[in-house]
């Protein structure tokens, strides 16, 4: 029985303890919470025994093996090294860090304490991906990627009131590349490596972080292209253009459905059955390396994980976005 204690008590926090619960392996232990009453709250909504307000208290608790971080982007690093530390294995939400600096950092932590480090990317894991990075050879020469995510943010409109929610809040590491633009990147890198070149364009809010942007990536014999916004919607979302075909995917974020358009007009499913919670197969990809004694996954691997970030740190410099985390670490 693989034992969780959880930070962070937010929407994305009940689709993972929806997600562990379908596994009768896992448990759900402790949660920490900067406050007692809300902590207590979230604790008793979803049946978990034990809640911390002090998290070296909560690091060095015997109640769990493993933790799962759903905390602002710039709490990753620090967080996740303090578990790390203490010999909790430790999945992270994404992105895994502020900079590539951080998780580097993170990585080292990590085999330095003999356990897992995993980001918590949940499009990789979904068997409908699974079947478009096996039939990928089916289209023949690729020649183009192109990746799209652009949600309106129910945040936006608190910031245009003049507020500063979280979502906009540089401080935190976040926008719309660091939010919603790792969800088109992560796949990239998985399935063809880390890119030769980048331009980066943005859209930059008064706040200092970024509304929407988009990224051109060259590889030799093909390209992606990629576009991502927190302030406006599209309803496109991924396709992979090879020279016999193109794979069509539904959703970037999370593939549910996609097939293959050959050239001579003739369509070939891809969909795979799979569980309306995707974050299933992050948990259970995490559960598994553990129960074997792996420790570390060959899809969310650290170096994808860190050409990701370092991607999205070279697109920040060219846009001129910067973190507090950034100046940190200089």
């Amino acid at each position: 029985m693989l034992k969780f204690g959880i930070i962070g008590t937010n929407w994305i926090t009940d689709d993972f303890i929806d997600a562990a619960k379908r596994n009768e392996d896992i448990a759900l232990t402790a949660v920490y919470s900067r406050t007692e009453d809300k902590g207590r709250a979230f604790a008793d909504k979803h049946g978990i025994p034990n809640v911390y307000t002090d998290l070296e208290r909560f690091a060095a608790a015997g109640e769990f093996d493993a933790v799962y971080i759903a905390t602002p982007n710039a709490t990753h690093a620090d967080q996740a090294i303090l578990f790390l530390g203490k010999g909790k294995h430790v999945l992270c939400e994404k992105p895994l860090a502020s900079n590539a600096r951080e998780a580097r950092r993170m990585i080292e932590a990590a085999m330095a304490g003999g356990v897992l480090l995993m980001e918590a990317m949940k499009s990789t894991f979904t068997p409908t991906f699974r079947a478009v990075r096996d039939n990928l050879h089916k289209i023949g020469t690729v020649r183009r990627y192109f990746g799209s995510y652009c949600q309106y943010s129910s945040r936006y409109d608190l910031y245009k009131r003049g507020e500063l929610p979280n979502a906009f809040n540089p401080a935190l590491s976040n926008g719309s590349l660091m939010d919603l633009g790792v969800y088109c990147l992560y796949p990239l890198v998985v399935l063809f490596g880390a890119p030769e070149r980048i331009q980066a364009s943005a859209f930059k809010l008064a706040s200092g972080a970024d509304g929407a942007g988009s990224l051109l990536l060259g590889y030799e014999g093909m390209d992606a292209v990629v576009h991502y916004s927190k302030i406006v919607d599209s309803y496109s979302s991924a396709e992979i253009q090879g020279e016999n075909g193109t794979i069509v995917f539904d959703k970037i974020s999370r593939p549910d459905q996609a097939h293959i358009r050959y050239r001579d007009g003739s369509v070939e499913e891809l969909t795979q059955p799979q569980e309306d919670n995707a974050m299933y197969y992050e948990v259970r990809e995490f559960a598994d390396l553990i129960a074997s004694g792996k420790l570390e996954s060959d899809v969310n691997s650290y170096d994808n994980s860190l050409q990701v970030m370092e991607l999205m740190d070279e697109a920040r410099r060219q846009t001129g976005l910067v973190y507090p985390a950034d100046k940190d670490e200089e």
